[in-house]
């Protein structure tokens, strides 16, 4: 494999005059773009290739739910936080989720402390969306009393390390989060609109599928997938499937050119390589749970 340190990969004649450090800082998409035509990126990896990814189950003890999911060197961390509440109007027998992500000043010297960035609201609404469209689970069984009386599922999300594909993260991490939930038995008084909780008895939450999201980026028109932080910021198309069971359940791309056919075919494969494989990591984290 190549590393910032070998000579596999020819730099241009004007990197003689200057170290890699400042040619990477003075022309980052040059220097990537070295690298890319050998079908080999700075950290290593081939242009397919996947970074590791690592999940820790029940990481918040003061929380319904909680799990921490890793990409790489990105870090997400999940904690669930059970609450009453009234129904919707329009959804009268469901419950339902509310996640909220926000990017720690600590993950990236790119972040500042204060409101919540454009970029954690934008994670925040289409975390919303890829788990409504995938029918994560049935938000009925989050009805206490119809009408009256449901779960709302308040879904915290913290990124600690932020290394690229926080999305990705956030996804893994929620869903990984939601194996964990434990609600308490409700004892509603229509007569009176009293409730009485019994902690004593808890069921566990019925998950029916594992969304899994995957992102690509194009630089120099070479499609990567799993980008790194510097990657993204090179990009200029930026491409999210999230695979549910399966089949193709959320695409969204921002920048550049619609992708070709054959491209987004390939993409939409390794993402459903992908599917499999941390549904896999999941279903064995849940089962170690249980045991």
């Amino acid at each position: 494999r190549l590393d910032e340190s070998t000579n596999a990969v020819n730099k241009p004649n004007e990197t003689c005059a200057m170290d890699i450090k400042t040619f990477k800082l003075l022309h980052p998409v040059k220097y990537y773009k070295d690298y890319l035509e050998n079908n080999i990126r700075p950290d290593g990896r081939e242009l397919e290739e996947l970074r590791p990814t690592a999940f820790s189950f029940g990481v918040i003890q003061s929380a319904d739910g909680s799990a921490i999911a890793k990409i790489g060197n990105t870090t997400v961390v999940c904690g669930i936080k059970a609450e009453l509440a009234a129904p919707k109007a329009v959804e009268p027998n469901q419950g339902y989720l509310i996640p909220n992500v926000e990017i720690s000043p600590v993950s990236s010297p790119s972040y500042r402390p204060g409101p919540p960035s454009e970029e954690a609201q934008v994670y925040s609404q289409s975390l919303a969306d890829v788990f409504s469209k995938a029918r994560c689970i049935d938000l009925a069984q989050l009805c206490v009393e119809p009408g009256k009386l449901v779960w709302v599922l308040y879904c915290d999300l913290v990124c600690l390390d932020h290394d690229g594909c926080v999305f990705d993260a956030a996804v893994a991490a929620l869903v990984a989060a939601l194996h964990t939930v434990k609600l308490p038995k409700i004892v509603y008084n229509s007569d009176t609109g009293e409730t009485e909780v019994d902690r004593s008895s808890l069921s566990a939450l019925t998950v029916r599928c594992i969304p899994v999201t995957t992102s690509f980026v194009v630089i120099a028109n070479r499609t990567i997938v799993d980008p790194t932080a510097e990657e993204e910021k090179l990009a200029g198309t930026i491409l999210t499937i999230t695979i549910s069971a399966g089949k193709l359940s959320f695409v969204t791309q921002s920048g550049g050119q619609p992708m070709d056919h054959a491209v987004l075919k390939k993409c939409t494969e390794s993402a459903t390589q992908r599917e499999r494989s941390v549904k896999k990591m999941i279903m064995k984290m849940q089962q170690k749970q249980t045991a």
